[in-house]
């Protein structure tokens, strides 16, 4: 399975939900806000930029091993807790609600597993490259970023 396909596609009058292995696209289907979801989604640089303020109006794309909770909430939304960011609550059937987190609960844990992985074989590479005398660019970054830490 390609990246490009989703693994589970719901399609609702308002909401168009795609996941993917690692990551969740929640996409509006119409109306002011899809445009400016679409205008945001399709220029990287506006999404850095403006992304954080139009978080409050417009939902992102979402990678998995940024989630940390998923649940039903009391209206019978997927709710889906990303620290830092906004919570997204999706309306849908109780059917595909429930669905939609058990898929969830799988691939979360494995894409979170997926991250630490990379991380971990980045810093080893790094590291056997300092131990041959090579100069490894944006080192300092890295290991911020293993360590949880953001440089400023």
């Amino acid at each position: 399975m390609s990246e490009k396909e989703p693994i589970m596609k719901i399609n609702t009058p308002t909401f168009l939900v795609k996941l993917h292995p690692t990551h969740l696209e929640v996409d509006l289907q119409k109306g002011t806000r899809k445009r400016l979801e679409d205008a945001l989604e399709a220029h990287a640089s506006l999404k850095e930029s403006l992304g954080f303020l139009l978080q409050y109006v417009v939902h992102l794309d979402v990678a998995l091993k940024d989630i940390e909770n998923v649940e039903l909430d009391d209206k019978k939304n997927v709710k889906i807790v990303i620290p830092h960011r906004r919570d997204i609550r999706i309306p849908l059937e109780q059917k595909e609600a429930v669905r939609l987190i058990n898929e969830l609960n799988v691939l979360i844990p494995q894409e979170k597993q997926n991250a630490i992985d990379r991380l971990l074989r980045e810093h080893d590479t790094i590291r056997q490259l300092q131990r041959e005398g090579k100069t490894v660019e944006g080192t300092e970054e890295t290991e911020a970023r293993m360590l949880g830490k953001k440089k400023y």
